[in-house]
């Protein structure tokens, strides 16, 4: 099968290569999945993950990318609750080989069926993105509705699925980011918008959560405007100040079966949209991974037309 494979984690994204390996296994618990479509993160060759295992050992040459989308082609000893020829969807184990390939092992436990009516590009862009707005609104931020809510990058992949879920469950949203991105950000429901560049984040006032997407100084002046009992959420790492009367949370996305069945019906019944910005066959995986130039939304990789 074709993949694009990383063996140099001094190379960087100079050192990806689109190669050909042996077509996975599945063990216990297992499925094997045809990919159709892939979405990756830009960050994910500075992850440890991708160069090791779980015992810190070498994993190289590994395969990147980590969310997918396509059909069940073979199961593991042991497997239940997935069927050959079955369309799904998901998020695969960080430290084992990712999604960039023609076929992947997954555990069946991260994967989540994906109805006929939902396009594989779609439902690629899904995983990511939605489940770490639906895990920091949801699980570690508690959001109520009628609560005001900062979302930081609102116009971009994760972002604006914080904006949209936020606003389904009836907060109040604050969009921010760059100038050229307001427009998106509103489009995508904020209710107002603050460029980071050219206004004070400290005008808006007193918030019940903060999303931070940003960290540094944007995340630490957040801090700040988290009221009594509030929550700041960041998947950028331990944010450098904490609320004085609030929680600070930060957290690492993780598959869910049940969330991504309730992500995935959002989509079908128009209540949420995606963000995808590019696409791109494997083929040119490895230019996907190094643009010329910003590219907003999410970049997905369809591996087979």
């Amino acid at each position: 099968m074709k993949a694009i494979v990383v063996s140099d984690q001094a190379a960087g994204t100079a050192g990806m290569k689109l190669v050909d390996r042996p077509e996975p296994q599945p063990s216990i618990n297992d499925v094997v999945v045809q990919v159709y479509a892939s979405g990756f993160v830009n960050t994910e060759l500075g992850w440890p993950s991708t160069w090791t295992d779980r015992l810190g050992r070498d994993r190289t040459p590994s395969i990147p990318g980590h969310e997918l989308a396509g059909v069940v082609t073979a199961l593991g000893y042991g497997t239940t609750g997935l069927s050959v020829g079955q369309r799904v969807f998901g998020l695969t184990d960080w430290s084992r080989d990712g999604t960039l390939a023609e076929y992947v092992t997954v555990e069946a436990r991260n994967l989540a069926p994906l109805p006929g009516d939902v396009d594989f590009t779609v439902s690629a862009s899904l995983p990511i993105s939605g489940l770490t707005a639906w895990q920091g609104l949801v699980v570690h931020g508690r959001l109520q509705a009628g609560q005001r809510v900062i979302a930081h990058g609102a116009a971009g992949a994760v972002g604006s699925m914080v904006t949209q879920l936020a606003r389904e469950f009836g907060a109040y949203v604050i969009g921010t980011g760059r100038a050229p991105d307001r427009q998106k950000a509103l489009d995508f429901g904020a209710n107002e918008y603050v460029d980071l560049d050219s206004q004070a984040l400290e005008d808006v006032g007193q918030v019940d959560l903060v999303f931070d997407l940003i960290g540094g100084d944007i995340g630490k002046r957040s801090a700040s405007l988290v009221r009594a009992g509030g929550t700041l959420v960041s998947i950028v790492g331990p944010s450098e100040a904490r609320p004085a009367d609030g929680r600070a949370v930060d957290f690492v996305v993780e598959s869910d079966r049940a969330q991504l069945v309730e992500i995935v019906q959002r989509v079908r019944d128009g209540r949420l949209r995606t963000n995808i910005g590019t696409v791109a066959p494997l083929d040119d995986a490895v230019a996907a991974f190094n643009p010329t130039k910003r590219t907003p939304g999410k970049t997905i990789i369809r591996v087979r037309p």
